[in-house]
């Protein structure tokens, strides 16, 4: 029997949104199941009570007939049932196969952006030894060029201090034959004075009437002059 406060269920509503996938199962003659199963229910819930006692009266005839047009609907019922799980099931294995076509697509394109991946990798190692390569060849290159501008340096303060002994050499050469020559002047001039003086003498002592005493000047060896 069962208990006045039992929970019922209703069939669904056609004008509210049904929450269930499912639609009603209906028997072949538009029977439908649920609400069969209801009015059962309604039975034993509007039968009298025995006082004092969970027992109800309920009519037996009524509910017989109820049983049985419920019974006879159920295979109906349970085919559509099959049906519907057999159509889920489908669904189901069709979505599987569906995911698992999805995982295999994603497995492909994550071999494939692994691949890319390490394509610029390789890329890009090879792009850094390029540039380590280019780095070393340019420092090696300036290293040379600061080698051959020192080595220039070096040669042009040689060339410089070259030029400078030869310039005082040549300053040297010139001061002495400068010297030569002025010594040469000066003896010639010194010669030609003592000439003069000689020629002086000999007429002061022409004009005195002296004869001559044959003090003449002459030139000493070092290009002086003195008196005999």
């Amino acid at each position: 029997m069962l208990r006045q406060d039992s929970a019922r269920i209703d069939p669904p509503n056609p004008e509210e949104p049904s929450n269930h996938s499912q639609p009603p199962v209906n028997g072949p003659g538009g029977i439908d199941i649920q609400r069969e199963l209801n009015r059962i229910e309604d039975m034993i819930f509007d039968s009298p009570h025995i006082p004092f006692t969970r027992r109800t009266l309920v009519d037996e005839e009524m509910l017989l007939a109820q049983l049985d047009l419920v019974r006879e609907n159920l295979p109906d019922t349970f085919a559509v049932a099959q049906k519907i799980v057999r159509q889920r099931e489908g669904i189901l294995l069709q979505a599987e196969e569906y995911a698992q076509e999805l995982v295999e697509a994603a497995e492909q394109r994550a071999d494939q952006l692994l691949d890319e991946l390490g394509i610029v990798q390789q890329a890009e190692l090879e792009a850094y030894q390029i540039r380590q390569k280019v780095q070393q060849e340019c420092e090696a290159l300036q290293q040379q060029t600061l080698s051959e501008i020192e080595r220039l340096r070096r040669q042009a303060q040689q060339e410089i201090e070259q030029v400078r002994l030869l310039a005082l050499a040549e300053c040297e050469d010139i001061q002495n034959g400068a010297d030569e020559y002025a010594d040469a002047v000066l003896r010639s001039i010194e010669q030609q004075l003592g000439d003069m003086l000689r020629v002086i003498r000999n007429g002061r002592q022409q004009l005195l009437g002296d004869p001559p005493q044959g003090n003449i000047p002459e030139t000493d060896a070092n290009g002086g002059s003195g008196l005999r």
